[in-house]
């Protein structure tokens, strides 16, 4: 889309397509942003490594989901921690707090927020990746206060650092809604 009012045009992407970014310690390839998806989403598929996750945060105004494609993962979504193998598909509400981790060697996955503009946030903190390769781990991590102030322009709450929090009451590992 360019200009109000414009109509989207299709989008077909192919493997290693879309805007690649270093966000935080993984490479992001952006394959549809706010913009260009009328508002409605936000789509970016992720490679991180192994311990590689996103801060324990909330966001206001966006659900999110994740499918993960490569790999395993741990997701934690209000209170509650989900491994997450190839195919499994994990759905965060807005305003349930949630984290993430890698727990394989590496891990690939598509994570789409609802409505859009999760794009904006990710520009924000992201630098171009020069390759579609992970950052080099001698690259610097933004500040978590940075990360904090950046986060609150657009509606998402840093409640803290990057970790699946330790398990306590109404935390313990769980199995994921199974449908009949």
């Amino acid at each position: 889309m360019s200009g109000p009012g414009a109509r989207p045009v299709p989008i077909a992407l192919r493997s290693g397509e879309g805007e690649a970014l270093w966000f935080l310690d993984f490479l992001a390839s952006l394959k549809g942003s706010a913009a260009e998806l009328n508002g409605a989403s936000t789509v970016v598929e992720f490679l991180g490594r192994r311990g590689s996750g996103s801060p324990l945060h909330v966001h206001r105004k966006e659900d999110e989901w994740w499918y993960v494609l490569d790999g395993e993962m741990t997701f934690w979504v209000a209170g509650r921690a989900y491994p997450a193998a190839p195919g499994s598909f994990v759905y965060g509400p807005r305003d349930q707090p949630h984290t993430f981790q890698v727990t394989s060697p590496e891990a690939r996955f598509l994570h789409v927020t609802e409505p859009g503009g999760f794009d904006g946030f990710l520009r924000s903190l992201a630098r171009p990746a020069p390759a579609l390769e992970l950052p080099p781990h001698d690259v610097a991590l933004p500040d978590l206060d940075h990360v904090r102030a950046i986060a609150a322009e657009f509606g998402i709450e840093v409640l803290g650092p990057p970790g699946i929090p330790a398990a306590g009451p109404g935390t313990s590992p769980a199995r994921p809604k199974e449908t009949p």
